[in-house]
């Protein structure tokens, strides 16, 4: 089942087209990469922080591991996730489908460099059955971003 407000989002934005349902969850990265066929890197995973007692979404690769001395020198503090029993209430979304689309008003979205390496990442529709595949440059055009920060390690970007 589509998620209506997001399906909504990424019509006006003219990227209706580009949500795809699947038959099975994508709630991990290992089964997203399986159901939509492209390597668990290009997974655009969307993490949610308490910073200062109010909520960031970090989107970031598939591959990437927050850093602690990377994420501090962007937020001024260490990463705290959103308690998981807590995540729908603030972000809208249920574990598993946390998006960058359709974000509740006045929580930043940030997208990590980790991203930049792919032609293609595929964040979450707004549950665990849909995606949507985007270029790493559009999906900076079709969400209100703070812009993109570097707070992860395991990935190495590949030299030029």
């Amino acid at each position: 089942m589509v998620n209506e407000k997001v399906k909504k989002f990424l019509d006006i934005k003219g990227y209706g087209d580009r949500l795809t349902e699947h038959t099975e969850t994508i709630d991990t990265v290992e089964h997203a990469a399986q159901q939509i066929g492209c390597t668990e890197p290009e997974i655009a995973k969307t993490l949610s922080f308490v910073v200062d007692e109010k909520p960031v979404i970090v989107v970031m690769a598939g591959d990437g591991k927050v850093n602690s001395s990377k994420f501090k020198s962007v937020f001024h503090t260490k990463p705290h996730m959103i308690p998981r029993d807590q995540v729908e209430g603030i972000t809208g979304f249920q574990p598993g489908g946390v998006c960058p689309f359709a974000v509740p008003e006045g929580i930043p979205v940030w997208l990590d460099v980790s991203m930049k390496r792919f032609e293609f990442v595929h964040p979450a529709g707004g549950n665990e059955f849909t995606s949507v595949r985007v270029r790493p440059e559009e999906l900076e055009e079709i969400i209100d971003t703070e812009g993109w920060c570097d707070v992860c390690k395991g990935w190495e970007e590949e030299k030029k």
